[in-house]
């Protein structure tokens, strides 16, 4: 996605992704229980029931835990146009390009088109052979691919969070009827449908719209309000023939309506002023995260 990110924050994200590993039984048990009080919710209600009275849970401590018996692993997969994936045939450095333009740590790999995958490169067994800067060793890909789930798209979170627990894999592809893939869904995808959304070190609070990256590039909250993050850099992001002030006020309006459409995740919207808006994070409905380069990037 164009930032500079190195290798130590590689390695951060590598660790941080890490954590959330399930390792065996016992771990879970130490953590509290946490998957322990979610898969009981999708046993008998008797079950349930003898839960809450032991106060293992409670709806104000789990506020989505109906999801997941009434939602299905379509209404929360990335849709296929969204889906980061690589090809079986991506060399070294290349891979090492797409662990940090995208900052993710589990990539789907697949042979000629995505309705053929492979499975799946994680970044840490990556990091272990190659070191965080991917420079060690002799490159396989191949000999790096762990297996996916696939799972149909009318398939209940529940039934799928019971199964990547069980199977202990973090990633699933939706597979349509007709073999071909439809989509992708992880494990804190499930998750965030019960606790609500996950944030890390990376995401931006809720009380600062953006982050100030480097010189002339920040990472900001769609919702961030357009006078004040016009005030910020200097510069009416509204004063062209191709926008209407009166009918947005936020950046992901504004990134809305250069496009004329929801873009997805890694897209780029210029702006007639020159800066140019990079989607980091959004889903088929709407806009999360940019990060804007107000040279346009012409720094690569």
């Amino acid at each position: 996605m164009g930032d500079s990110t190195d290798g130590s924050s590689i390695a951060a994200q590598g660790a941080r992704d890490e954590q959330t590993e399930i390792h065996d039984p016992s771990a879970q048990d130490a953590s509290g229980g946490f998957f322990k009080r979610i898969i009981g919710a999708l046993s008998p209600t008797d079950a349930t029931d003898e839960l809450q009275a032991a106060g293992s849970f409670s709806q104000p401590a789990l506020p989505g835990l109906s999801n997941l018996r009434q939602m299905r692993v379509e209404d929360v997969a990335v849709p296929k146009a969204d889906i980061v994936a690589v090809p079986c045939t991506i060399s070294r450095d290349e891979l090492v390009e797409q662990f940090r333009e995208t900052g993710l740590t589990r990539l789907p790999v697949y042979e000629g088109t995505l309705d053929s995958p492979q499975g799946m490169v994680h970044l840490k067994d990556f990091a272990l052979r190659h070191g965080f800067n991917g420079k060690g060793g002799r490159f396989s890909l191949k000999g790096m691919l762990r297996p996916l789930l696939y799972v149909p798209p009318s398939m209940t979170i529940g039934v799928l969070l019971q199964k990547m627990q069980s199977e202990r894999k973090h990633m699933a592809l939706v597979i349509d009827e007709y073999g071909g893939v439809d989509g992708l869904v992880t494990i804190e995808d499930l998750i965030e449908q019960v606790i609500g959304e996950i944030e890390d070190e990376h995401d931006i609070d809720d009380d600062k719209f953006w982050t100030l990256e480097k010189p002339g590039q920040y990472l900001a909250l769609a919702k961030t309000p357009l006078e004040e993050f016009e005030a910020e850099i200097g510069l009416s992001l509204t004063d062209t023939e191709d926008v209407d002030e009166e009918e947005i006020d936020t950046l992901g309006g504004l990134v809305f309506m250069l496009s004329g459409r929801v873009p997805v995740r890694g897209e780029v919207v210029k702006h007639p002023a020159g800066p140019e808006f990079e989607v980091v994070e959004a889903d088929p409905r709407r806009i999360k995260r940019l990060r804007v380069r107000l040279d346009g990037g012409a720094d690569g």
